[in-house]
């Protein structure tokens, strides 16, 4: 086998699955089956849109910038709409690139509501991580500097990276999850920020939902198959026998004497 054939196969097992999940889901669904993801685009576009104005960098800024030095409830209250504000200093074009592919994806692998609750889930985590790491310092292990708690916390990042994770995971495509995973701990060890550090803490827990997930799966007993028949528990001989009150060979009998022969009359 040559090396190219070797290496679609390896494609092939790694991303069909998935991505014949999309052929099959916009063929029966077509742009319904993306409805989660096309709304979220839209919705990431239009709050770019808006803060780019003089008069509505303001209200985004209140709606939906986080920031560790927030009090907890006014930050938790904006982090819905956070997953959906763009970082002011990076293209636009690369979170809806992301949030389409990435969010589509998962849509359809996932489903909707699970879809939401993971990227919520990630972007969550990374904020509870940025507020627990300034409060331990720079010296504790995985702290942060002070500084880090007046940074804006915001865009679809950690819960894209979360669900890739999470998607790769399902589908059991290994080797593009771990790719994922070992990008984004060098991007810890090449730029070291609060971005980066918040990717891994969403990475963190979609693995041990994950985990908890794969647990719970080898614990619950997988149900019978259907068409299956149960074991009979006497002999299977063709031959009537009797109940539990040694009454059935009779009951046979009578009823076999009952039935009209051939020369016989009623």
């Amino acid at each position: 086998m040559s090396r190219r054939a070797a290496l679609r196969r390896a494609a092939v097992r790694e991303w069909g699955p998935p991505a014949a999940a999309v052929r099959t889901a916009l063929a029966e669904r077509g742009a319904r089956a993306l409805a989660l993801t096309l709304t979220a685009t839209a919705l990431t576009a239009l709050v770019q849109l808006v803060q780019n104005q003089s008069w509505g960098y303001g209200p985004v800024r209140a709606l939906g910038a986080v920031r560790a030095e927030d009090p907890f409830w006014s930050a938790l209250l904006r982090t819905p709409l956070s997953l959906f504000v763009p970082a002011l200093d990076l293209p636009v074009w690369g979170a809806l690139a992301q949030i389409l592919l990435v969010f589509g994806v998962a849509e359809i692998c996932l489903g909707r509501w699970r879809t939401l609750a993971v990227a919520y889930a990630a972007t969550l985590a990374g904020t509870l991580y940025a507020r627990i790491g300034v409060a331990l310092g720079p010296e504790a292990f995985l702290g942060l500097p002070a500084s880090d708690a007046r940074v804006v916390d915001t865009g679809p990042s950690a819960a894209v990276v979360a669900l890739a994770v999470y998607v790769c995971h399902q589908r059991r495509a290994r080797f593009t999850g771990a790719l994922v995973v070992v990008a984004m701990v060098v991007e810890v060890l090449v730029k070291d920020n609060l971005a980066g550090r918040e990717h891994l803490a969403a990475i963190a827990v979609v693995l041990a939902v994950c985990g908890v997930r794969e647990w719970l799966g080898r614990r619950t007993p997988a149900p019978p198959r259907a068409g299956r028949r149960a074991p009979r528990s006497g002999p299977d001989d063709g031959r009537p026998h009797p109940g539990p009150d040694g009454g059935g060979q009779l009951r046979v009998s009578a009823r076999a004497a009952a039935v009209p022969g051939p020369g016989r009359r009623r």
